[in-house]
């Protein structure tokens, strides 16, 4: 039976989308945005669905703002771009303000629709492990069971949505869909959906153009109960389409859509503004089209021309505590690489991109090869210069390989896990290594762990964070990443470092030529002002000053000074 065909997103929500049901929408490199508006549209005020995402930024604010939803399940909720932090939207979710919610790692949360598409009740990981996870808002908290062996491991729920939401690329009439790589959680959440997938796709086209490349269709149309053609559906996400059916190679994210959403929708005073402006006015798809204009779209399917790049040397104005940060750790983490052989560099979003990309650099002039890492499915790629987002399609194009987040996070990491350094960043820190990016002591939501859990638990990271005395805490709050098997910790002023696992860190290296005290400071002065930790145990080290030649490294990645 083929899937219903509909002229628009929102016809196909009224149609199959049902209050109470348990939805998931899909997370590639994009999202099926405009489903997910059109939900949000006809459910609005409802407070009646039960969602499952695996990241709420952006565009997917729509779902706190429209009051569609009672409960997600999902890995982050805050804002990625134009770097990583909290947003107001969330700071009571611990209260079940704007819905109670389940947070998952990355890594188990694909894990779990994955056991749902193969009709298994359980999965099995060894995420999670030592940490907090998985944390519930609602009344009925997840239950994980510890399996008993030599690998210490976790068995954890089936994710089984009802319906899933997803956008493709291509699809034919029968609802045959073609995705491309890189995938993200990949096809798993289609399979799982027990009554069906919905799903918009760039282009319908003949039965002849899908049946001459099978090796591409991801999704069969026996899934898909509802299919509607929806041209720039995953925007303000990127998409790669690989120039099937006459459409572009790729289309960008649209950075300066995601700014405005992070900045607007972070405060009570613009946020209804934004949600009116971007999904109730425009009343479905092709108006939401209408408003971005034609012009700003058609910008997003062509590579940028390169800006001009920091001339080597070039040093005009002092270094910042962040920019020492990550040069600090991309010195460290070459070090690392060189002195026990690490093949790959797993980076989370932010501060730790930049200094697995800068290390990635340093070791490359001296002709060591290491392979640079993304959990949504990048494999070995080479950063494109002047675009300093972590999941640019122009990295994609980039790669080795490309994959999905079970490859990466689960194949690559998990089968050889000595083999690869994770770098993460910290909003709260202690002198265990542990970390915490869930509820701050007074309640406050932070992120959550995206996959830095998975990295963490299953293969040796350091950690990048300025230190402040409200990061580098006494003891973290909630436990989102265990630092068992954490190697350093970079901050701006040096690095700490330990013995053994069962050890605290302590400053260990200092950089005597930091700014950012007076000239009297000392190593134990610095640990005092900066952290809530103890002073330096043994004797420590001095570190070279930052370079020119190391900074104009990192602006040539970040040449706006996002993260620097």
């Amino acid at each position: 039976m083929n899937p219903i065909i509909a002229d628009e997103p929102d016809d196909l929500i009224r149609r199959f989308i049902e209050d109470g049901m348990r939805v998931h929408i899909t997370t590639t490199t994009g999202r099926p945005n405009a489903l997910l508006y059109a939900m949000c549209r006809v459910f609005g005020g409802r407070r009646s669905l039960m969602v499952s995402i695996a990241s709420i930024h952006s565009s997917a604010h729509a779902l706190a703002l429209s009051g569609a939803v009672k409960h997600v399940t999902t890995c982050f909720l805050g804002d990625s771009y134009p770097s990583p932090r909290p947003s107001r939207l969330y700071a009571r979710l611990k209260e079940g303000v704007p819905f109670h919610a389940e947070i998952w790692s990355l890594l188990s949360h694909t894990q779990r629709l994955a056991a749902a598409a193969s009709g298994l009740p359980y999965a099995v990981t060894t995420s999670l492990m030592g940490s907090h996870l998985p944390l519930a808002t609602g009344p009925s908290p997840p239950e994980v069971m510890r399996l008993p062996g030599q690998q210490p491991s976790l068995l954890v729920p089936a994710l089984r949505p009802e319906v899933t939401l997803l956008h493709g690329v291509i699809a034919d009439r029968h609802g045959n869909i073609v995705m491309c790589k890189p995938f993200g959680e990949g096809p798993h959440a289609a399979y799982a959906a027990s009554k069906g997938v919905i799903a918009t796709v760039e282009r319908i086209v003949a039965d002849h153009v899908v049946a001459a490349m099978p090796q591409r269709v991801t999704i069969p149309g026996a899934k898909v109960i509802g299919l509607c053609e929806a041209r720039w559906g995953g925007h303000p996400q990127s998409l790669r389409c690989d120039r099937l059916a006459g459409l572009p190679d790729f289309y960008l994210d649209d950075y300066r859509f995601l700014a405005d959403a992070a900045s607007e929708c972070g405060s009570p005073e613009t946020a209804q503004g934004w949600y009116r402006r971007w999904v109730e006015e425009p009343g479905g798809h092709a108006g939401y089209l209408r408003r971005l204009g034609q012009k700003r779209l058609r910008n997003l399917a062509r590579k940028p021309q390169r800006r001009p790049l920091p001339q080597a040397g070039r040093t005009e104005t002092p270094c910042t505590d962040h920019e020492t940060a990550i040069l600090l750790a991309a010195r460290g983490i070459a070090d690392l690489v060189r002195e026990r052989g690490y093949r790959s560099l797993l980076a989370g979003i932010g501060a730790a991109h930049m200094a697995a990309w800068t290390a990635k650099e340093i070791l490359s002039r001296q002709g060591i090869h290491v392979d640079l890492l993304a959990e949504l499915g990048f494999f070995g790629f080479s950063p494109e210069p002047g675009d300093p987002f972590l999941f640019s399609q122009l990295h994609a194009s980039r790669s080795t390989m490309t994959a999905g987040v079970d490859q990466i996070l689960g194949n690559v990491v998990g089968s050889a896990p000595d083999t690869n350094l994770g770098v993460l960043g910290a909003v709260e820190v202690d002198a265990t290594g542990a970390v915490n990016t869930a509820f701050l002591p007074d309640g406050r939501w932070l992120t959550g762990p995206g996959g830095a859990n998975d990295v963490g638990t299953r293969s040796d990271c350091v950690i990048v964070a300025k230190a402040t005395r409200s990061r580098y805490v006494p003891a973290v709050a909630h436990v989102t990443t265990p630092g068992g098997r954490v190697q350093a910790i970079y901050s701006q002023f040096g690095t700490f470092t330990r013995a053994r696992p069962d050890e605290l860190f302590t400053l260990s290296a200092w950089l005597p030529s930091y700014a950012g005290m007076p000239g009297s400071a000392t190593p134990a002065t610095l640990v005092a002002a900066h952290t809530c930790w103890e002073p330096p145990r043994r004797d420590v080290t001095s570190q070279a000053a930052i370079t020119a030649d190391e900074r104009s490294i990192l602006a040539s990645f970040d040449p706006e000074g996002i993260y620097r």
